[in-house]
């Protein structure tokens, strides 16, 4: 499987790992990147004409305990929120409150595979680590046992 070829994906798969990625964002200890790639495949679908948004809801969750909304994105046979831009508030139709008797279809991934095929799409890489770790252990000896020289030794020069 090539990087570059994320063709080979149809809509609906990115769908469902954009689903995947988003349902474990929301349980997420830090989730700001899966959030990331989520909205980083949803402005590529945009940009191919794959995605649509359909209007804007009130969130569930008040920001400071104050009202704000969100875009409903529809993607396939998915439906996905995100933060809307100022634009969208012009051009969209305020729908009211979230339904909460919608779910989206169960997906069949799991998130390793999700992350997968959302990587290939977005054509993200991980950032080279550049530091690199010694796991030996590392202790100084007194001046008086090195015979006046202060030197490390690993746990393994024993």
């Amino acid at each position: 499987m090539k990087k570059d070829d994320y063709q080979q994906y149809s809509t609906k798969q990115i769908a469902e790992a954009i689903s995947v990625v988003n349902r474990h964002a929301k349980a997420a200890p830090d989730p700001r990147h899966l959030y990331s790639i989520k909205q980083k495949a949803i402005q590529r679908l945009f940009s191919e004409k794959k995605a649509k948004k359909i209007g804007l809801h009130y969130s569930n969750h008040p920001k400071f305990s104050q009202q704000h909304s969100t875009l409903l994105i529809k993607v396939d046979d998915y439906y996905f929120h995100l933060p809307p831009k100022r634009e969208d508030f012009k051009q969209l139709k305020h729908l009211g409150s979230l339904d909460d008797s919608y779910r989206n279809p169960k997906p069949q991934l799991n998130l390793k595979n999700a992350k997968t095929i959302l990587y290939n799409y977005i054509g993200w890489k991980p950032k080279e680590n550049k530091k690199s770790r010694s796991y030996s252990y590392n202790r100084p000896i007194s001046s008086w046992v090195a015979g006046g020289k202060r030197k490390t030794w690993s746990y393994f020069d024993r």
